[in-house]
């Protein structure tokens, strides 16, 4: 690490600090060289692969402008869509890998926008899933019916 005020291509960590959600370690400073202090912060990178072969950051921006198109018209609000990126932002990261592909990032957003919203849900998956018919849109409309009832009937009474 280089310091920023004379350039000395060394420094001393003094202090370092976990951010309150985890995603980050903040770390004090000290350049032996001139002496003075300064922070940086350290994160883990997550790169996307993207269908070109081309690799970028995650970017939780990303996240929700693709999902804004398929919530367009429902009743989703704009913290909903910053919710949901950071759900699937760790989600991700949960997976323990630091490269994930333009698909596993589309897949990872399913589950958490059939929680937001079926028919956002329902828009969004007919990419990521590739749907090719009225068949597919059918049977993931039966699946989530099914998921339903599942879950009505696994609610404890009162």
């Amino acid at each position: 690490m280089h310091c920023p005020f004379c350039r000395h291509t060394d420094s001393r960590v003094v202090d370092s600090r976990t951010s309150d959600d985890g995603a980050s370690i903040r770390r004090r400073r000290q350049c032996p060289e001139c002496g003075r202090r300064f922070s940086t912060t350290e994160t883990a990178s997550l790169t996307v692969i993207k269908r070109n072969g081309v690799a970028e950051l995650f970017s939780r921006d990303k996240v929700v402008a693709g999902v804004r198109k398929a919530c367009q018209g429902r009743p989703v609000t704009d913290s909903d869509l910053a919710v949901l990126a950071q759900q699937v932002e760790e989600s991700i990261r949960a997976g323990g890998n630091s490269q994930v592909t333009a698909r596993d990032v589309g897949l990872a957003i399913l589950p958490h926008l059939r929680k937001l919203d079926d028919v956002a849900y329902l828009r969004f998956a007919s990419v990521y899933e590739d749907f090719a018919s009225l068949d597919d849109f059918e049977s993931a409309i039966a699946a989530m019916r099914q998921a339903r009832v599942l879950e009505t009937d696994a609610q404890p009474e009162e």
